[in-house]
């Protein structure tokens, strides 16, 4: 079955906004697209790449504690968090003496918890006098769970690092400058059936080489958390933009469709 997507290429998130919304998202968790802001901008370069005195190898074994959520945290991604539960509450402050890295991994009623998660490392906290949590967290390392080592008061599971293979004699750059052609064509049309008006094209890519840029585009498939999973997963850089690439011209041919459409009966 084609796969139809809508597209959020620009996160921008208002913590002012976050630290004063009430009504919270189970499990532990408040994320909202939708917000504007103010005083202070997060993006995803936002935030400097956290350079690690001993860089994590794809062999390398370590413990991380886990944070099950209805959501796909992918590399380089921001993820606003409010912890309030009381076993996230004990694993925070463990986070804050520690190394504030964490795994957030994607689970649901359908399939249960994945075996791939991402790495959420906290850039930004705020502890409130109740001792609940708002946190703003950026997307480091993949990982692949390999055993679980407690369960309680928390998730902790042995972990190994994922990374992706070589793709062979792939044209890696030209593929990723087709998934940004794409992306901008969805743009375009997805702002012309919602009546706003035309942009000059955007730099999606922003220098960003092919692998990271995979990554952002995958981010991207918001209200998609099964293909996001699918798309983390995979090992080879091509095989990730390929599947984007198709998702993407699906997409623009169901946007063509309905923007046809619309020109036809510009009142449907």
């Amino acid at each position: 079955m084609a796969q139809f997507l809508p597209l959020n290429p620009t996160k921008t998130l208002s913590l002012n906004n976050f630290i004063t919304t009430t009504k919270l998202s189970p499990p532990s968790l408040l994320r909202n697209r939708h917000w504007r802001q103010k005083t202070l901008r997060c993006s995803a370069s936002s935030f400097p790449e956290k350079h690690h005195t001993n860089p994590p190898k794809s062999g390398d074994v370590i413990e991380l504690p886990l944070f099950p959520l209805p959501l796909v945290l992918f590399p380089g991604a921001i993820l606003p968090l409010q912890i309030f539960e009381f076993r996230y509450r004990i694993m925070m402050h463990t986070l804050l003496q520690t190394d504030l890295r964490f795994g957030v991994i994607y689970t649901d009623s359908a399939t249960g918890t994945a075996d791939v998660g991402c790495v959420g490392e906290v850039v930004k906290h705020e502890r409130l006098v109740d001792d609940r949590f708002f946190l703003i967290c950026k997307g480091q390392e993949r990982f692949r769970v390999r055993d679980m080592v407690r369960t309680k008061p928390y998730l902790v599971a042995e972990v190994t690092w994922l990374e992706d293979r070589p793709s062979g004699d792939e044209d890696l750059n030209a593929l990723a400058n087709e998934v940004e052609n794409h992306m901008k064509d969805v743009i375009r049309l997805s702002n012309r059936l919602s009546g706003k008006p035309d942009k000059e094209s955007q730099d999606l890519r922003r220098n960003q080489f092919p692998t990271p840029f995979s990554f952002f585009v995958g981010s991207t498939f918001e209200g998609a958390p099964r293909e996001q999973q699918a798309l983390l997963e995979l090992e080879d850089t091509a095989v990730r933009l390929k599947r984007e690439k198709e998702t993407l011209r699906n997409t623009l041919n169901y946007l063509s469709a309905a923007t046809a459409v619309k020109d036809v009966f510009p009142s449907t």
